[in-house]
């Protein structure tokens, strides 16, 4: 009777538990429970996928917020110093070396960052150094920080007007002498003795040379120009790999339209490969009374292109530039 009694009870409790394997199985198809687990399965492929593509086009961003970093420390730079201001005449030293120091770190570990040639930027007196500009000239960021601590010298720099539309961005650009480009006001700036960087394909260049690395000057001549008028030495240079560390999309035909019609540098950025960094300059082209802008500006033309086919291996390629972080040898040794 007690066996009887335990079998009905153990057949009592299957039927419990099929019944409530029934209805959880009724309720998990009810709920989409099923669809649920192949909904994660896609989420978490496509997470594999674009992650690494969402960290490429993040980089560049956060470039721009370490640049509004440092706008924030010479904001506080400022603050700090405001009764020193009325006496001392070189208020902003002290934060141009700051901010040349954390630059040149970061080039250091981040690109393995190196330059050839710092013995041609003059110890005083004026010169004109002139180019390649990278999708972001991060490089020429790295150069001005050489200048500063090897150098003590603050190296003026011209860029194009819609730098200085951008918020916040007016601070950095007075300490570092950033100027928007008149022929007038580059003379001058040479004229009083100071370095001057630019780039004469400027944000065309940027955006739309890629990793065969054309120069897209055009018939720019002005920096030429101001030269002949400074009657000061021009200088060569390029940076091994920049294109590599970032690239632009803007050879797609709608971002060229899109600045072709409204001159503005829509093309997104993608990049921050920690690739190696490689400056070079070339030698100095001394002034030449007899030379017109026009023999200038092609002379200059030929010497940056010539540091281009020395030390750049075309197509460039970002696989192989990663990989020269491990050994010493480069293209033009």
């Amino acid at each position: 009777m007690s066996d009887s009694r335990n079998q009905s009870c153990l057949m009592a409790a299957e039927d419990t538990v099929s019944f409530l394997v029934c209805v959880f199985h009724a309720w998990e198809e009810w709920a989409g429970l099923g669809q649920v687990e192949d909904y994660l399965s896609v989420l978490e492929y496509l997470l594999w996928v674009f992650t690494p593509l969402a960290i490429v086009f993040i980089v560049p961003f956060l470039i721009v917020i370490l640049l509004y970093l440092s706008i924030l420390f010479l904001h506080v730079y400022k603050r700090k110093n405001q009764l020193r201001e009325a006496y001392c005449n070189n208020l902003w030293d002290g934060a141009r070396k700051t901010l040349a120091t954390l630059w040149d770190g970061h080039g250091a570990i981040w690109h393995g960052y190196e330059i050839h040639g710092m013995e041609k930027i003059p110890d005083k007196g004026p010169a004109l150094i002139v180019y390649y500009h990278g999708a972001i000239p991060i490089d020429y960021y790295y150069f001005l920080a050489s200048v500063i601590i090897q150098k003590g010298r603050t190296c003026h720099s011209v860029a194009d007007h819609f730098l200085f539309k951008i918020p916040g961005f007016k601070l950095l650009l007075e300490v570092f002498s950033v100027i928007h480009g008149p022929q007038e006001e580059c003379v001058r700036a040479l004229r009083n003795g100071h370095l001057l960087g630019i780039s004469p394909g400027g944000v065309r260049e940027a955006l739309f040379s890629d990793e065969t690395y054309p120069l897209l000057w055009g018939k720019r001549k002005g920096f030429a120009q101001v030269a002949i008028d400074s009657q000061v030495p021009v200088i060569p240079m390029f940076t091994q790999n920049v294109r590599e560390g970032f690239r632009s999309l803007g050879t797609l035909r709608f971002f060229r339209w899109v600045y072709e019609r409204f001159r503005l540098p829509a093309a997104p950025v993608y990049g921050g490969f920690p690739v190696k960094f490689r400056t070079f300059l070339g030698d100095p082209i001394p002034y030449d009374p007899n030379i017109t802008a026009a023999e200038l500006a092609e002379k200059v033309q030929q010497a940056v292109q010539s540091l281009i086919d020395q030390h750049q291996q075309i197509p460039g390629n970002i696989l192989r530039a990663l990989l020269e972080r491990f050994h010493t040898k480069h293209k033009g040794h």
